[in-house]
């Protein structure tokens, strides 16, 4: 069995649901726990699976985009309006609404290139072990509520 790690890190963000028939169709927001959980077979020289702070590394940027913006689906009437308006603080998914198993792909897909590009890199300041790899992205939408995002190794 591999070794497991968890990072968990907090967001505000909102979205709207431009497809929803209810409530989520309107901006709203959410205090939102991403989870990340990697593993590998081997711990690093420094006996671990990896220091928390590749994560801290290789993700400020992207999650800090995601932090107090707005996610909204580029069909959505209202999706250049507040783009105008709100600059970088919206983000755009193309023709799809953000919901948070969307949302937690897109987390896991960019986290899992992020992670491919650290360890490729030279001169990384924490080491990575050989075959450290994502296995999962959990969003929480609410206390009571999430969606995860896991591929499938064959």
């Amino acid at each position: 069995m591999p070794y497991r790690i968890c990072k968990t890190i907090e967001i505000q963000s909102g979205h709207m649901l431009f497809k929803s028939q209810d409530n989520c169709k309107y901006p709203h927001g959410h205090s939102r726990q991403v989870d990340l959980i990697l593993e590998s077979d081997e711990l690093d020289q420094n006996d671990m699976v990896c220091d928390f702070s590749v994560l801290k590394i290789t993700l400020k940027g992207f999650l800090d985009s995601f932090d107090h913006a707005m996610c909204i689906n580029t069909s959505d009437p209202m999706y250049k309006t507040f783009k105008k308006i709100y600059g970088d603080r919206v983000i755009g998914f193309s023709e799809t609404d953000p919901t948070t198993e969307v949302i937690a792909k897109t987390i896991f897909d960019k986290v899992h290139d992020s992670i491919i590009r650290y360890a490729t890199g030279k001169s990384q300041p924490y080491p990575l072990a050989k075959g450290v790899r994502l296995v999962r992205v959990r969003v929480w939408e609410t206390s009571t509520c999430w969606a995860e995002y896991e591929e499938q190794i064959e």
